[in-house]
């Protein structure tokens, strides 16, 4: 094809637009001396089930003495307590019905376009190096361009965890250039694996917990599980130690900014793929030294969303404008502003075996959960409650009210559930009819339609929900009538935005 002479112009001004571009950036690298590396340290399935989080049974030093020389949020959450759906958020900013990762990457769920921004392409034209140890778990892997990758596996059999801190050691070490490294622990998922190579030196029994508040239960079996969730947890802590002694011996460590989350709540009861505090609620510290005071507490909400804006901050890159979270740098630097009052998350579905659909918002005090397929069952409660142990539903029909009613709702969730998280942390007790309480529940649905519209939720449009679910449900042809993976075929990123801006009213 012969180019015109108006083609020839018009690819020349894209050149020199690109050249001009690449030169900016390196005149902000050469003009930002001394820019901070960027430490993430992201483990799996685990809420704030720490020390420093007041967890009385779990033995986590490491992690608490991080927390005591730098800053701890007492409220911080995950957009959706899934895996993928996690990891893509924090890693683009925006909510997985915006980035289009709804689902586990395993099961072919990805974002809608791969050119999405995201922190890794952002850092790296900017002048960092990028790194990431252990999972991405996020579709497709090229969007997200690090220059060094190790240990790509899940691992989940935690073979070879001392491979961690020396795969870190060999990247952080190999350069003078500012840094963005992502290390991605396979503690605390299931198998929950008592202990391995010798740790932790003196694994938990069931004799010596009580089961995780949140489930509202007990037995031996639920005893012993959380037990064993905490010999993970302590093994975890013992790996993000040999990191940080990596970190402090490479002389870097005055100069990075190490951030530790969970990707989301434990894989337990009314945690992990629900919209419950269990799943979408997880530990989130923060240490720079010589930044901040040490053993800073905060209670505003926050989320892995505001990472981004955090990253983009320090590095001294212009925040994208569409993105919904906030930097923390001037929260954290005691600089007055007002903070949000209202936090939201969302559930699709994890893989095809759960796909029910809801949004959440909270403020200060209330916690509001919208189900989208109100009257059906969740296909949820069973996947769940399958990983457990034969007589799981004799603990709960032995337990007392309103305990008994609570997990009875899960299965086939009304569509509003109010919570008052002050009287009724672990939500228990479902307000939402309660004429008391009618004025909060109209503030909060309120709320949480102006969000779904600002944010351009593809679910507003009902036709969606229902399409969505016949996609997975044609998948559904095992001879036992579970999911079959081969068979998942998506197209939802041609249809969810089709209309976008012409959304029905719900």
């Amino acid at each position: 094809m012969r180019l015109t002479e108006t083609d020839t112009l018009f690819v020349s001004l894209r050149f020199l637009r690109g050249f001009l571009l690449g030169a900016l950036v390196l005149a902000q690298v050469s003009i930002l001396p001394g820019r901070p590396n960027i430490l993430l340290i992201v483990s799996e399935d685990n809420g704030p089930e720490l020390g420093c989080y007041g967890e009385p049974f779990v033995k986590t030093p490491i992690l608490d003495k991080l927390a005591a020389n730098g800053v701890l949020f007492e409220r911080a959450y995950v957009p959706q307590a899934g895996c993928s759906q996690s990891r893509a958020a924090l890693l683009t900013g925006l909510y997985p019905h915006q980035n289009g990762q709804i689902g586990l990457a395993t099961w072919k769920f990805g974002l809608y376009r791969t050119n999405t921004p995201n922190i890794v392409r952002a850092l790296k034209q900017s002048g960092y190096r990028t790194g990431i140890i252990g999972k991405l778990h996020v579709n497709p892997a090229s969007a997200f361009p690090f220059d060094f990758k190790e240990i790509e596996s899940s691992n989940f059999s935690r073979k070879k965890l001392g491979k961690y801190a020396q795969e870190a050691g060999r990247f952080i070490n190999a350069s003078k250039r500012p840094f963005f490294l992502s290390v991605n622990y396979p503690d605390a998922h299931r198998p929950f694996i008592r202990e391995v190579g010798g740790v932790p030196k003196k694994p938990l029994t069931g004799a010596d917990v009580k089961p995780l508040a949140y489930f509202g239960l007990d037995s031996p079996e639920l005893r012993q599980q959380t037990a064993d969730y905490y010999n993970c947890m302590s093994r975890l802590d013992t790996q993000i130690g040999e990191l940080l002694s990596v970190l402090r011996k490479s002389g870097k460590l005055s100069n990075t900014l190490v951030v530790y989350i969970g990707d989301h709540g434990a894989d337990m009861l009314r945690g992990k793929r629900t919209s419950y505090e269990g799943g979408v609620r997880i530990p989130f510290i923060l240490s720079w030294a010589g930044r901040w005071g040490a053993g800073h507490r905060h209670s505003e909400l926050v989320s892995t969303l505001d990472l981004m804006p955090t990253f983009l901050q320090v590095a001294g890159i212009p925040k994208p404008k569409e993105l919904p979270g906030r930097s923390l740098m001037p929260l954290l630097d005691g600089e007055p502003a007002g903070w949000r009052e209202y936090l939201f998350t969302e559930f699709h579905l994890h893989s095809a075996h759960n796909y029910y659909p809801q949004r959440t918002v909270r403020d200060d005090r209330f916690k509001l959960i919208c189900n989208l397929m109100a009257g059906r069952v969740n296909p949820g409660y069973e996947f769940t409650h399958k990983r457990f142990f034969e007589g799981l539903d004799r603990v709960i029909a032995a337990a007392g009210e309103p305990v008994r009613s609570a997990y009875l709702r899960m299965r086939s969730p009304p569509q509003y559930e109010l919570y008052d998280l002050k009287r009724d942390p672990y939500e228990f007790k479902n307000l939402a009819d309660h004429p008391g309480y009618a004025g909060i529940l109209q503030k909060l649905t309120g709320q949480l339609m102006r969000w779904r519209r600002s944010t351009g939720d593809p679910l507003l449009d009902g036709k969606n929900v229902l399409r969505l679910k016949s996609e997975i449900e044609a998948c559904m042809t095992n001879k036992d009538g579970s999911p079959n993976k081969a068979h998942l075929s998506l197209s939802y990123p041609e249809y969810f935005f089709r209309n976008r801006d012409e959304l029905p009213e719900p």
